[in-house]
């Protein structure tokens, strides 16, 4: 029996020291950082945002840790079928669902009330993995094979886009075109689909948008002029990063935010606050932080060599993952900056709320546990 028990322990400790601790480490120091920030939205006070920001932070690394230990054949097995639970509750959403701020975005189920939206973040990842997974890699490159997996992706962004929520909809969007492009969909067949796409811009500019969606664009384009509406939230966070200098204002003592002319501080529009407090040198190494995450993720990708039938799944689940970090960073950086519009993408892991990071987290749980589970084999080719 003691044999046993220290034969268990062994293996415990051994899948602990397996673990990608280098990713464990950015995402801690990621989350400490907004640890600060939140201190610094409270005016000094430890109880509220900085503790619940923490606490959660912790559980969810307590989760993607067990997740770490899952093999990755159970995440390929359950792409399907959680795709489609999820894209039932946002169908769900469209007949039940509960409207907020003009917004339906939610789902009651008994005492918990559920934004599908998030979790198709990486449902979508996992489907289409699966899907070219499955698929003959002479086929991914073809138009006509591509259509099925354009389909997977296409109803639950138009889903998420009618609920309104154009941010998370362009989120799913750029992951699953990620993973279309890695794939290895043909130049050919990209190209023409990007002019189309910029047809449909326009033609959504005109016809789908709502009305505050569209006063957006044109203040970000340039054909209006609202400093006290739309326009506000850029004007004062170009005004606190104009002003940050090299290294910022000091923790605590920036201008725009702690006088409360910064909207949104404590979360879309965080990464402003961080750059007027440690000012050009806070900002990068944020950004520099994100993309040591990145490069993390991708290596583990490079590093699947598994000639088992789940190893195309499992290099491009974990590119899907590291596409998804990058369009999150992406957009709300343009967004603070006024290089892109708003649409209320919050900063991962930094900014204040559970739905974004409990989805990152579960990301980087795949992630882990693909690292946790590789071996020396070689795979198929990802672009």
């Amino acid at each position: 029996m003691s044999s046993g028990v220290l034969t268990m322990a062994g293996k415990v400790v051994g899948g602990v020291g397996r673990l990608n601790w280098g990713i464990i480490t950015v995402l801690c120091a990621i989350a400490f950082i907004g640890v600060m920030m939140h201190f610094s939205v409270s005016e000094g006070a430890w109880a509220g945002m900085p503790l619940t920001h923490s606490m959660r932070f912790m559980s969810l690394l307590a989760v993607a840790i067990v997740l770490a230990a899952t093999p990755p054949r159970w995440w390929y097995e359950a792409a399907y079928p959680l795709y489609g639970v999820v894209l039932l509750l946002l169908v769900g959403v469209e007949v039940f669902g509960e409207t907020r701020m003009g917004a339906t975005r939610w789902l009651s189920i008994g005492p918990l009330s559920v934004q599908p939206s998030e979790f198709m973040k990486v449902t979508i990842v996992m489907a289409l993995a699966r899907y070219y997974n499955d698929l003959r890699p002479d086929r991914a490159t073809t138009l006509l094979w591509s259509l099925p997996a354009f389909l997977l992706l296409c109803v639950p962004v138009g889903l998420v886009m009618h609920q309104p929520d154009l941010g998370t909809g362009m989120l799913i969007a750029f992951a699953g075109i990620a993973i279309v492009f890695l794939a290895g969909l043909s130049w050919r067949y990209i190209v023409p689909a990007l002019v189309i796409a910029a047809v449909g811009a326009v033609a959504a500019y005109q016809f789908v948008l709502h009305d505050y969606q569209r006063a957006r664009v044109n203040v970000f384009l340039g054909l209006a002029d609202d400093p006290l509406g739309e326009g506000y939230h850029v004007l004062q966070s170009k005004i606190a990063i104009g002003s940050a200098g090299l290294f910022g204002q000091g923790w605590m003592q920036g201008s725009q935010a702690q006088l409360n002319f910064l909207p949104e501080k404590h979360t879309d529009f965080i990464f402003t606050m961080i750059v007027e407090e440690f000012g050009l040198f806070g900002g990068l190494l944020v950004l520099l932080l994100f993309a040591m995450l990145m490069g993390l993720a991708i290596s583990v990708a490079a590093r699947v060599r598994s000639q088992a039938p789940n190893a195309y799944f499992q290099k491009l689940a974990v590119a899907g993952v590291a596409a998804t970090l990058a369009c999150y960073v992406l957009i709300n950086t343009g967004m603070v900056m006024g290089l892109v519009p708003v649409v209320g993408i919050p900063l991962p892991l930094i900014s204040y709320g559970g739905t974004a990071m409990t989805t990152l987290m579960v990301c980087f749980g795949l992630v882990l546990s693909i690292d946790n589970h590789r071996d020396s084999a070689s795979a198929r080719r990802v672009r």
